[in-house]
């Protein structure tokens, strides 16, 4: 095994979104260096980065120069083109490996990964063009989830489909190109499981987490899950089971769909941190910006126990923005709300902004509170 990258180096990282920056706040305080290589310059990363490299990711010189003067280089967003992980992994370490990576970055290629490794997803069909869409239906059936195959997040690049009328029209829109159908899955909860895995195969599991969408975007997430403790070990078994079988050192989160009759099926999987994860920062022992951290420092990694019974987390949207400033010293007013805004200067509708996130006795109050705290900022 490669010897630890111990505090006093430098960790590269390839995004400059809010993921890198809660990143770069964990490792500095753990005192590492960070560099930041984005297209644009005053990201939310590289406002608190020790260094920020503006290029584009297709300038593969750029990114070579940039992996050269880094001892370790992770990723913040999957969207990093292949080449680019590859052009850096040619003068430094890259953690998680470009297998992963690669795969998570089109629905297909992830489907096909997990069913490789005997996990459930929904029953789905690949179209490839529109002489497909019919043959697609019939295997499907109705109701369905018409999917770009690829660069698709918060509820982008997706279209519901009621009836075969509806295919061509909904293919068009989200692009024409190579997509995915996959029945839609009556579930009952949407659960999430965040784990590392570290460079010597030692395994840490956060205990699954409840989530709430809004308009396709995370809302609200939530612990405890209100799950049984069989549903619990079974979310956990699928997480570890796509750590080790694609043999990652780093963190991913694994989200996945509960049926009416207990059976899990994985949505997706995100190759690094997870919005689902940012109650960790104030909620458990070690946040999973933390364990990202040793996870591709090679270091031990670290505790995932809760520091109380029960926490929340609330997304903070531009649509805060769209009347009025918002009332941050209202939401401040519950002494126990921990607010986590992102540096970025231009709110829009859909785009996160921030979080707030509360710990408590239990998963009712913890939700209670955080809402009522979001709410507060917006009526000022």
């Amino acid at each position: 095994m490669s010897s630890p990258i111990l505090p006093g180096s430098e960790l590269g990282v390839l995004g400059g979104g809010q993921l890198g920056r809660m990143f770069a706040l964990a490792a500095r305080r753990m005192g590492y260096r960070v560099s930041v290589f984005a297209p644009e310059d005053d990201t939310p990363a590289g406002q608190i980065a020790f260094r920020e490299v503006r290029a584009s990711y297709d300038d593969l010189d750029a990114v070579a120069d940039f992996a050269r003067t880094v001892d370790v280089v992770t990723f913040e967003f999957e969207n990093v083109p292949t080449g680019t992980v590859e052009a850096a992994s040619r003068h430094a370490p890259v953690r998680p490996a470009g297998r992963l990576l690669y795969a998570t970055q089109e629905r297909l290629r992830e489907k096909a990964a997990l069913v490789d490794l005997g996990l459930p997803v929904a029953v789905h069909a690949a179209i490839e063009s529109a002489e497909e869409l019919a043959r697609a239906a019939e295997q499907v059936g109705f109701p369905a989830i018409l999917k770009t195959a690829a660069w698709g997040y918060d509820g982008k690049g997706q279209a519901r489909i009621e009836r075969a009328e509806e295919l061509e029209r909904a293919w068009k829109e989200i692009g024409g190109g190579r997509a995915v159908l996959e029945v839609l899955v009556p579930f009952e909860a949407e659960i999430s499981v965040i784990g590392a895995r570290g460079l010597d195969g030692s395994i840490a599991l956060y205990e699954p987490f409840l989530n709430r969408h809004e308009n396709h975007i995370l809302d609200v997430t939530v612990f405890p899950a209100g799950i049984t403790e069989a549903t619990r070990r079974e979310a956990q078994r699928i997480a570890r089971a796509v750590l080790e079988g694609f043999d990652v050192c780093g963190v991913l989160c694994v989200e996945l769909f509960l049926l009416e009759g207990g059976e899990l099926l994985v949505n997706e999987v995100a190759p690094r941190p997870h919005n689902s994860g940012h109650v960790t920062i104030d909620a458990h022992v070690t946040s999973q910006f933390e364990e990202q951290v040793r996870a591709v420092c090679g270091l031990p990694l670290g505790a995932v126990e809760p520091l109380a019974p029960a926490g929340a987390m609330a997304n903070l949207l531009g649509d805060l923005w769209e009347s009025r400033a918002p009332a941050w010293d209202a939401a401040l007013s519950d002494p126990g709300l921990r607010l986590h805004l992102y540096g970025k200067a231009e709110p829009r509708p859909g785009r996160k902004m921030g979080h707030l996130s509360v710990i408590a006795a239990t998963a009712e109050e913890a939700e209670r509170r955080v809402r009522a705290a979001r709410d507060a900022v917006a009526r000022g």
